[in-house]
């Protein structure tokens, strides 16, 4: 594969994302508080230089997983409060985003899971899976970095072209024979770093997305692993919820919908939530 338009080297990505993953993996085995290694160490252990490192670290701190402590080095951040969308018992419908989608392969290979990814695919270490990073456009403009981790034993023969055009799912599907039925997504605040900075066509540290999503099959097999980066200037999601008690839902477990202060539903009443993309003009 050629260079990427920042002049990238073939690997550069994939060499980020390992760090990412190495680090996440420490963060993953540790307690909040617990120290990691120093940015030196971690170096030495990676094989990686100084920027590439911090470049992942910076990243891992504006996503509140690390805390940088002065003097002192870096430190697993507290957890974070998690809040679902909808209870699994209520339905989340999700509707195709506007604009005109396309993408831009920056990265495709197959490589070893290693013990992060491996573990949320239900693979060994040493499983082959395929990783693509792909720029996703909107209307012709940069829109989001996505990094895709799909089994490779599912998709022999996956192509290019199959990343670049059209539905992957549809792709899947049709040319795999892989039907996929459900997925777990987690949506969080963050900031992009240079070089992400430079693929979106943004400034660096500008407000951004972050998606991790676990997609499985209808065996109930995961099928891939995925974490995005969408622009915040430009995407937004948009919640519609029917407010009001319903007959047929049973009554929801204590707790509060996301964005509605805890005793507006005195009633225990019902909500139902459909959620969108809305990409801002």
């Amino acid at each position: 594969m050629n260079a990427d338009a920042n002049g990238n080297a073939p690997g550069v990505v994939l060499k980020r994302e390992r760090v990412r993953d190495h680090i996440l993996e420490l963060i993953e085995t540790q307690r909040p508080g617990d120290p990691i290694p120093s940015e030196r160490t971690l170096c030495a252990h990676l094989g990686v230089s100084r920027p590439t490192l911090r470049a992942a670290v910076d990243e891992l701190v504006a996503a509140g997983l690390l805390v940088r402590k002065h003097g002192r080095g870096m430190f697993v951040a507290p957890e974070k409060i998690t809040q679902e969308l909808v209870s699994q018992e209520n339905a989340l419908a999700v509707a195709r985003a506007a604009g005109a989608w396309s993408s831009r392969l920056l990265e495709f290979t197959t490589i070893q899971a290693g013990a992060r990814v491996g573990r949320k695919l239900r693979l060994s270490p040493a499983a082959k899976i395929v990783y693509v990073a792909r720029l996703r456009l909107v209307d012709g403009a940069p829109m989001a970095i996505e990094h895709l981790h799909i089994r490779a034993d599912l998709v022999p023969g996956l192509s290019a072209e199959e990343l670049e055009s059209g539905d992957l799912y549809e792709h899947l599907r049709e040319h795999h024979g892989v039907h996929v039925r459900e997925a777990v997504q987690a949506i969080e605040p963050t900031v992009v770093t240079r070089s992400e900075a430079e693929l979106l066509d943004v400034p660096e540290l500008s407000p951004a997305l972050l998606f991790e999503r676990l997609t499985s099959d209808t065996a109930g097999r995961p099928v891939e692993y995925v974490h995005s980066l969408y622009r915040g200037d430009r995407y937004r999601i948009v919640s519609h919820l029917t407010l009001g008690p319903t007959a047929a839902t049973p009554a929801p477990p204590p707790g509060h919908h996301p964005g509605i202060p805890p005793g507006d539903f005195s009633h225990r009443d019902t909500v139902d939530s459909s959620t969108r993309g809305d990409v801002q003009g």
